[in-house]
């Protein structure tokens, strides 16, 4: 028996050491590296730096949410309720309520805190504008909600109506910005007309509008036309470090999701591809799945046959990989639907908005008697086009399901409007 020596094996032990000390070191700075560091500060994060010296000695009305939330993720509310250089007097919060826990549609009531004897008002229940009751005693309102750059997501409504009644009441309003989610170069989609204005299309913006709340909310103070009829005395409190480039996920900062289904910073991506189509309530859309606004599927759908037409058509920046999954809750609960998974692969290219009608198109070769505008109710039909902003896109489209005759209707507005809100950017 050959007897090897002792230090032998301190040598083996010690070259053991260096080999998992090399490979941890490796996987800490590759780790490191896929996790970009935050970036941009929020306008929370700016005014804290500021000791709220704009709001000082003044009584405040705070329109908020859970996403309402500076860098380190603490509150707005916490951190507004704390300060001692002003007062918070009511808080205000949009759709889904002042935690994210109520449905879409939804209505919800006021309440007041037994404690501080602060007024919480619904801005989704009796009324959708703050009352000239609800703002008494208030010199000004801060808005800091994280929006998610759709002009159907009703938080940029709820925007809109405060600042009217701001003005009306002769209170400043004061914006908070944060990052567009979908950043501020794509544009997409119609501008919504006139008589389509409602809580899901209030402003003459298309579909996809590319800009922060704060380049919003100064956009609809200054041009009737498309937001306010009266302006308010606005200020924006601006993110440093934001370009309009940045998508969410450039900004190094911490996603919070705005509402029930928009749990993670992409699935706005997803929700501009599919949110139209959904409103019709009869394909499932992946929000009663574990894949919201990622899915296009149906009872009736063969899954690997739709696949291969819609990646056959070569769309840019998109591949639909087959799917099968039992719906989790609602009233479809415990089917079996089949169809797509939408799997976006390059978000500079792919036209978001269209995506869902080029669905309905192959879906319509697969299945011609499985007219989904005969197959939805009036009321959804009558959502479906208030989304859009129009019913020329509907009655178009419903004629031959070709999405090349739809195509120049919802490409018709976006140099205008470029041009148009270039005028009110904040970042380059």
């Amino acid at each position: 028996m050959t007897i090897v020596p002792a230090f032998f094996y301190r040598e083996l032990i010690f070259q053991k050491i260096i080999v998992y000390s090399l490979l941890s070191l490796l996987f800490i700075f590759f780790s490191a590296a896929t996790v970009k560091p935050q970036t941009v500060s929020l306008g929370i994060d700016v005014l804290q730096k500021d000791q709220f010296s704009i709001l000082a000695g003044k009584r405040v009305g705070l329109i908020t949410n859970h996403a309402g939330v500076n860098s380190r993720l603490k509150l707005t509310l916490d951190i507004f309720l704390q300060a001692d250089n002003f007062k918070l007097v009511a808080v205000f919060s949009p759709e889904h309520g002042l935690k994210g826990l109520i449905g879409a549609g939804e209505l919800y009531d006021d309440f007041t805190d037994s404690l501080t004897g602060i007024k919480y008002f619904s801005l989704y229940g009796k009324s959708r504008k703050p009352t000239k009751e609800m703002l008494r005693g208030i010199d000004v309102l801060v808005y800091d909600i994280q929006d998610i750059g759709v002009r159907s997501y009703t938080y940029i409504s709820t925007m809109g109506n405060a600042m009217e009644a701001a003005a009306e009441n002769k209170i400043d309003f004061i914006v908070l910005d944060r990052p567009n989610p979908l950043g501020g170069q794509k544009i997409e989609g119609n501008v919504a007309e006139d008589d389509f204005r409602s809580f899901v299309s209030a402003y003459g913006i298309p579909y996809v509008y590319g800009l922060t709340c704060g380049e919003l909310a100064r956009l609809i103070n200054s041009r009737t036309a498309i937001g306010n009829k009266v302006k308010c005395n606005l200020k924006v409190i601006k993110m440093e470090g934001w370009n309009r480039w940045m998508r969410f996920s450039d900004t190094g900062l911490i996603w919070v999701p705005t509402s029930p289904h928009v749990p993670f910073q992409e699935t706005p991506d997803y929700l501009v591809a599919s949110g139209v189509l959904g409103e019709l309530v009869v394909f499932g859309i992946g929000i009663t799945y574990t894949l919201p606004f990622q899915v296009y599927a149906a009872e009736w759908i063969n899954a690997d046959t739709l696949a291969s037409r819609m990646n056959g058509l070569k769309l840019p920046g998109v591949l639909f990989r087959p799917l099968s999954f039992k719906v989790l809750f609602g009233d479809w609960k415990d089917k079996i639907f089949n169809g797509v998974q939408i799997h976006i692969t390059d978000y500079k290219i792919v036209n978001l908005l269209e995506l869902q009608f080029y669905f309905l198109q192959e879906h319509n070769n697969l299945y011609p008697d499985k007219n989904p505008f005969t197959l939805c109710t009036t009321n959804r039909m009558k959502m479906f086009d208030l989304v859009l902003g129009t019913d020329n896109i509907r009655k178009k489209f419903s004629k031959r399901f070709l999405v090349a005759d739809i195509h120049k209707y919802l490409t018709k507005d976006l140099s205008w409007f470029r041009e148009l809100s270039n005028r009110f950017y904040l970042y380059k």
